[in-house]
C-alpha cells in the first residue's frame, strides 16, 4: 500500500494542511481537560465566578477553533482521497490498455473490474480514516499521556497496564482477520464472474432453460462471500465490547486510586476529573488505532491486487527506436508456430505465406484449424512464439503497436459494438471522418438499406453490445467501421458468417473495388466467400494443408476438397 501512496506527490499541499490541522485540533482537544480542572479547583471550589466565565470563554473559543480545523481537515483529507483514486483508477485503465490478451486471460475480466473499481474504492476510504484517524490517534496518545502524567504520574500507572492489553487485542485482531479479507476480495471477483456470465449469456441461458442451475450458481456464489462476511464481521463484532469493557473498568480503576490519593491529599478532585479525561483520549485512541485495522487489513489486500496489476509487464512492447517502412500493405508469415500460454501443443506450427496489396487471401479450415488464431497474430494480439510476422517488410515486434495497427482495419470474429449512435460506432474507425465518409463505409458494407430504416437513421442509438440490432446488422457495421479507416490491410476474421447469401455476394464485390488497392485477409467457413479468392490457405490443426486458388486446391488438397464437397452439390462444384 506504501507503495500506491507514492502517489500522493500531487497532493503533498493537502496532507500537510490535513495534519495541520489535526494537530491545531488534537491540541484544542488536549487543552479543554486541563482548562476543566482550572475550573473545578480555583472557579468551583473557591466560589470564583468570574474565573468560571473567564476560563469557560477561553473553553468556548478552544472548542470553536477545534471545530473548524476538524470541518477543514475532513474536507481536505475527502478531497485528498477522492483525487488519489481518481488517479490511481486511470492509471490502473491505462495500464491495462497496454495488455495483451495473454495478460487478460491471466487476470480475467470480473477481477479487473473488481480491482479498477472495488479494491481502488477500499484504499480510498482508508487513506480517508489515515489522514484523519492515523494522524490523530497518535497525537492523542502521545499528548494525553504526557498531560496525564503531568497531573498524577502514580496514577498513570494503571495505564501502563491497560495500553499494552488493548495493543494486543487490536494485533490479534488484525492478524486473525487478515486472510478472511484476502478470502473476501476473491469471492467478490468469483461473484463478479457469475454475475457478469448471467447477463451477458441470458439468452442461451433462457434458451435452454438453466435459469434455475443459474440462480443456484449465483446463490452459492453469494452465500460463500456471505459465510466469509459473516466470519470477519464476528471476529470485528468481538472488538468493540472488548474494547469498551477494558475501557469501563480502566475508568473504575482510575476512580478508585484517585479518590485514594484525593483523601490522602496528593490530588485535587479537578485534577482526578482531567486525568480520567485524558485517560479516555488515549484509550480512544488505540480504538480509533483499531477501527483502522479493521479497514487496512483489506484494504492492503485490495492494494496488493492493484499492484500485481500496476506491475504486470505486457508481454508486448514497443521498440526504442521507430522502424521505417519500406513496402506498403505488404503481409508476410515466415515460419511462425504460436503456442497458448500453457498448452500441450502448439495451437500454429510452421506458418509461412505472403499477401500483398491488390490480393485477397483467404482463410479456411474446420474448427479448430488455427485461422483465427493466425490473424490474432498481425494486430499483435498475442506474439509468435517463434518465426516472425512482418507488415510492410518490417517484423512486427520493431514496430510500435499504435503504428502496426494504424495499418490494420480489423473485424473481428464476434461483431462488437458500442453505446452510441450508429454513426458514433462507424466513425469509431476514424475518429476525423466525415458524414460523406461514414455514408459510403455504409453502402460498401451493405449497411445503408438497414440504417436508413432505421427511425433517426445515421443517428439512431446503439444499445449495449448492439443488442438492438440483429447479427448480420452488427456485422456490416464492424466492416463499415474497418472500411472508413482506409487502412494497408483488412483482416476479415469470419466476418460474413451472419449474412445471406446474397448480402453475402454484394459485399464481396463491393469490397473488391473498394479494396483493390489493399491486401486483404479473409478468415470464412463458406466455400462460396473464398472460392474467388486470389489465394486460398487451408488450415489443418494448426498448419497449412495447401495454398492455391479454388482450381488448384481441388486438386491437390484432400482437405479443401472435403471441405468443398460438405458443402455444395457436385453442379455447384464442377460450375
Amino acid at each position: 500500500m506504501l507503495k500506491l501512496f507514492r502517489m500522493l506527490k500531487p497532493y503533498r499541499v493537502g496532507v500537510v494542511f490535513v495534519l495541520l490541522m489535526v494537530f491545531v485540533q488534537a491540541l484544542s482537544e488536549l487543552f479543554l481537560p486541563t482548562l476543566m480542572a482550572d475550573i473545578v479547583d480555583n472557579g468551583i471550589a473557591k466560589n470564583n465566578i468570574p474565573h468560571i466565565w473567564q476560563i469557560g470563554g477561553i473553553m468556548l473559543g478552544v472548542a470553536l477553533i477545534g471545530v473548524i480545523c476538524s470541518i477543514v481537515a475532513s474536507y481536505l483529507s475527502a478531497k485528498v482521497s477522492m483525487g488519489f483514486s481518481r488517479d490511481l483508477r486511470s492509471r490502473v485503465f491505462s495500464h491495462a490498455q497496454r495488455f495483451t490478451l495473454k495478460e487478460f486471460d491471466q487476470f480475467g475480466t470480473a477481477s479487473l473490474i473488481t480491482r479498477t473499481t472495488n479494491d481502488i474504492t477500499q484504499i480510498q476510504q482508508v487513506l480517508t480514516m489515515m489522514l484523519r484517524m492515523m494522524a490523530m490517534a497518535p497525537m492523542m496518545m502521545i499528548g494525553g499521556i504526557i498531560m496525564a502524567v503531568s497531573k498524577d504520574a502514580q496514577l498513570s500507572l494503571v495505564l501502563v497496564v491497560v495500553i499494552p492489553v488493548l495493543a494486543l487485542l487490536i494485533l490479534l485482531i488484525g492478524r486473525s482477520a487478515l486472510p478472511l479479507f484476502k478470502a473476501m476480495q476473491k469471492k467478490i471477483d468469483r461473484l463478479n464472474l457469475v454475475l457478469r456470465e448471467n447477463l451477458t449469456g441470458i439468452r442461451v441461458i433462457r434458451a435452454f432453460g438453466r435459469e434455475n442451475s443459474e440462480r443456484e450458481r449465483f446463490d452459492q456464489a453469494s452465500g460463500d462471500l456471505r459465510d466469509t462476511a459473516i466470519r470477519v464481521n464476528k471476529i470485528m463484532a468481538f472488538m468493540m465490547p472488548a474494547m469498551m469493557l477494558i475501557l469501563n473498568f480502566s475508568t473504575i480503576a482510575i476512580i478508585w486510586f484517585g479518590s485514594i490519593r484525593i483523601e490522602a491529599g496528593e490530588m485535587q478532585l479537578g485534577n482526578l476529573m482531567a486525568f480520567v479525561q485524558y485517560a479516555m483520549q488515549i484509550l480512544f485512541s488505540l480504538i480509533m488505532v483499531s477501527i483502522i485495522f479493521v479497514m487496512v487489513p483489506r484494504a492492503s489486500v485490495s492494494a496488493g491486487r492493484v499492484n500485481e496489476v500496476l506491475d504486470a509487464v505486457p508481454d508486448i512492447t514497443d521498440p526504442l527506436s521507430p522502424s521505417l517502412t519500406v513496402q506498403k500493405g505488404r503481409l508476410e508469415f515466415r515460419d511462425v508456430t504460436f503456442s497458448y500460454e500453457g498448452a500441450e501443443a502448439p495451437a500454429l506450427s510452421n506458418i509461412s505465406f505472403e499477401a500483398g496489396p491488390g490480393e485477397v487471401t483467404a482463410i479456411i479450415g474446420g474448427t479448430g484449424s488455427g485461422k483465427s488464431t493466425l490473424v490474432s497474430l498481425i494486430p499483435r494480439f498475442y506474439e509468435a512464439s517463434e518465426g516472425a510476422v512482418l507488415v510492410d517488410g518490417i517484423d512486427i515486434r520493431e514496430m510500435a503497436q499504435e503504428e502496426l495497427r494504424s495499418k490494420l482495419g480489423y473485424v473481428p470474429q464476434k461483431a462488437l459494438l458500442f453505446t452510441g449512435t450508429v454513426a458514433e460506432n462507424i466513425r469509431y474507425g476514424y475518429a476525423e471522418a466525415t458524414d460523406e465518409e461514414i455514408r459510403e463505409a455504409a453502402r460498401t458494407a451493405q449497411a445503408e438499406e438497414f440504417i436508413n430504416g432505421l427511425e433517426e437513421g445515421y443517428d439512431s442509438p446503439i444499445s449495449q453490445g448492439g443488442s438492438n440490432l440483429s447479427g448480420g446488422q452488427k456485422q456490416r457495421l464492424s466492416i463499415a467501421r474497418a472500411l472508413v479507416r482506409r487502412p494497408e490491410i483488412y483482416i476479415f476474421d469470419d466476418s460474413f458468417s451472419a449474412l445471406d447469401f446474397k448480402t453475402d455476394a454484394r459485399l464481396r464485390a463491393a469490397l473488391k473495388r473498394e479494396t483493390q488497392d489493399a491486401t486483404v485477409l479473409m478468415v470464412a467457413q463458406r466455400v462460396s466467400t473464398v472460392m474467388d479468392a486470389d489465394r486460398i490457405i487451408v488450415m489443418e490443426e494448426g498448419r497449412i494443408a495447401g495454398v492455391g486458388t479454388h482450381a488448384e486446391l481441388m486438386e491437390t488438397s484432400d482437405v479443401y476438397r472435403e471441405i468443398v464437397s460438405s458443402q455444395l452439390s457436385a453442379e455447384e462444384v464442377a460450375g
